[in-house]
């Protein structure tokens, strides 16, 4: 059987190979000069290439889609993807988070081994597919190199993200050419921008162990944050906007204290007090906060930072209180979809069968990996649906 795939990254590659090594003629149409861009530059380089963890507990990390992926995850698991990537020579270690990464920690050595699993697929460099012509039974390409004829095409084309590295959008194009749903995009694990004029002040402070939270706690992380020229940023500031991405945000409150109550928190800052009565609140604050956030902090609550400490009245102190469990930040809006990690969004899932992921409304057509309406927190899973949903086609498509 002669396949078309389009796109060479974690789905496209993996695809290809899988499809190759079962007996058909695959042909891989890559527009960049080489493979795997975006494999590239995934995990700061290093390449987080899964998560080890059972099917329910990776399933409970999808945001959208994961009643969808289940087929997939249960024919290509977590542990089947690390065996996938040994087993060709890639040697491999287990993190913080069961996330997995190649042991060289070089995201470079993950794409040689797909290029090596690669090895008989046909590779179309520097090639763009400009439209696809159905013909009864065969596919016509036209591409930036002439015209070429399959049998089936797969579009593993990703989502709108990075789009330096290629993903330009094009797989919904062709979606949409061929009567599918695209349903809209939207930044997911993407920094937010927010409203405070005092933000600037705070660029490139890191916080740990603090809650970031919306809608009355409906959503709240907790972990490591970091402070932006605009907004906020970090793991928990990434895991929270894949969530809130379709609804209308007012405030976001940050816990700078997680581990404390309101009661706990009086009493240290009661203790506090009483030994340093003689001293500006500032000390205060700087036992409570980095310096970045100690400088400002008076300011925001309306506490100014030079006034004695056996001068704040019971009330101020409970608004210290409040403002260190329930830190307001104006919401404005999330960093542009070019800087997001994924798309939230794309090929609506209604219309794609989830074991083989062909298209229902046109047989001989398939969608792969981020190009589907599917998106996970951080930790590997993004990978791992690529991965999975790139084998169940390969092992299912007759």
């Amino acid at each position: 059987m002669q396949i078309a795939v389009i796109g060479a990254g974690a789905s496209g590659l993996m695809v290809s190979g899988r499809l190759t090594s079962l007996g058909n003629e695959v042909t891989l149409f890559e527009k960049n000069e080489k493979v795997g861009k975006k494999l590239f530059i995934t995990g700061k380089g290093r390449c987080n290439l899964t998560n080890l963890c059972d099917n329910e507990e990776f399933l409970s990390n999808v945001i959208r889609g994961n009643k969808f992926l289940r087929s997939a995850i249960n024919h290509f698991s977590t542990y089947d993807c690390y065996s996938f990537f040994e087993e060709l020579g890639l040697n491999l270690k287990v993190e913080r988070g069961n996330r997995v990464f190649p042991f060289s920690d070089k995201s470079s050595d993950v794409i040689k081994t797909l290029e090596k699993f690669c090895k008989n697929v046909n590779i179309k460099y520097n090639t763009e597919v400009l439209d696809i012509i159905k013909k009864e039974n065969k596919f016509d390409l036209v591409t930036s190199n002439g015209f070429y004829s399959f049998d089936k095409v797969i579009v593993s084309t990703g989502g709108k993200s990075y789009s330096l590295t290629g993903s330009t959008g094009k797989g919904y194009e062709i979606a949409k050419k061929f009567g599918h749903e695209v349903i809209d995009l939207k930044p997911a694990l993407v920094a937010i921008e927010v409203k405070d004029d005092f933000i600037s002040k705070l660029q490139g402070l890191s916080l740990k162990n603090v809650e970031i939270s919306c809608f009355n706690r409906k959503f709240n992380f907790f972990g490591e944050m970091l402070f932006t020229d605009k907004g906020i940023s970090g793991p928990i500031v990434l895991s929270l906007s894949s969530y809130i991405n379709r609804i209308n945000v007012d405030d976001l409150f940050i816990d700078f204290k997680p581990a404390l109550d309101k009661k706990q928190l009086e009493q240290r800052l009661l203790r506090e007090f009483d030994e340093n009565k003689n001293k500006n609140i500032y000390y205060i604050y700087k036992g409570l906060f980095p310096s970045k956030l100690a400088d400002i902090f008076g300011d925001i609550v309306g506490i100014k930072s030079d006034r004695k400490v056996n001068s704040i009245t019971r009330v101020e102190r409970e608004k210290i209180i409040d403002y260190i469990k329930c830190f307001p930040l104006k919401f404005k809006k999330f960093y542009a979809l070019d800087t997001a990690i994924v798309t939230s969004g794309g090929v609506s899932l209604d219309e794609i069968n989830p074991k083989t992921f062909q298209s229902k409304l046109c047989d001989g057509l398939y969608f792969i990996g981020e190009v589907l309406d599917i998106d996970a927190l951080t930790g590997g899973f993004n990978l791992q649906i690529a991965f999975a949903t790139a084998m169940s086609c390969a092992d299912n498509l007759k």
